[in-house]
């Protein structure tokens, strides 16, 4: 485990930057024509990380740890990294921008080893194991993303002491939360000021929604 944490980042200033002095991004203005035919402007904002030819920029990495020994069940792998633009330290899964040639779930098993440590596979069963391609905020950015679901088998030996395999500039800490008390850790976890990323958040939601609309279903009319 390294010996800085996420929490000790702080941003010292922000000011506008030249758009000549921008190595990552590139602001656009759209010209277009609205529905009933009026011409409009609109302001954009252009990742510029993304393969030639490619479709997609990023992969999210929902790791589930399965271990048997574990009496609260499976868990989801999540990671606290300080984020400059919000000044905040997120709660975000494993996630990683996609090399040239790269498919998407190569990619995140690539990053979940980088930044985790921990060897997964994906599962052969699982219909959503390769999500859509999701825009990340289209009413002001192109980025996009696909959330892919792994497994991380804690019996395998490679995954009792991960070690990542991280940048010199990337500090992040690993934690796990049981899946069956996601929702109520994230609420914690907000209330203790830390942001929680909407990819992260929306799974939590969804699988409350899931059990709420199982319920229900189930009860006797």
């Amino acid at each position: 485990m390294s010996k800085y944490s996420p929490m000790d980042a702080k941003v010292l200033k922000t000011e506008s930057m030249p758009a000549t002095e921008a190595k990552w991004i590139t602001l656009n203005k759209i010209s277009y024509k609205d529905p009933s035919g009026k011409e409009r402007i609109w302001e954009s904002a252009e990742r510029q990380t993304r393969p030639k030819n490619g479709e997609l920029d990023a992969v999210g990495v929902v790791a589930i740890l399965n271990d048997p020994k574990s009496s609260s069940g499976p868990s989801l792998l999540l990671q606290k990294q300080f984020r400059p633009p919000i000044d905040r330290v997120t709660i975000e899964v494993p996630s990683g921008l996609v090399d040239e040639g790269e498919d998407p779930g190569t990619s995140a098993i690539r990053e979940l080893k980088e930044e985790t440590g921990y060897v997964a596979t994906l599962p052969k069963d699982a219909k959503a194991a390769e999500g859509f391609v999701m825009w990340n905020d289209p009413g002001f950015c192109t980025t996009n993303t696909k959330m892919i679901f792994v497994e991380v088998d804690m019996t395998d030996p490679k995954n009792q002491n991960p070690e990542p395999e991280l940048e010199e500039n990337e500090y992040i800490e690993t934690f796990t939360i049981p899946l069956d008390n996601l929702w109520n850790e994230l609420e914690k976890l907000d209330q203790q000021g830390f942001a929680i990323d909407a990819r992260v958040g929306t799974l939590a939601q969804g699988m409350e929604i899931a059990k709420k609309w199982k319920e229900s279903m189930t009860k006797p009319a």
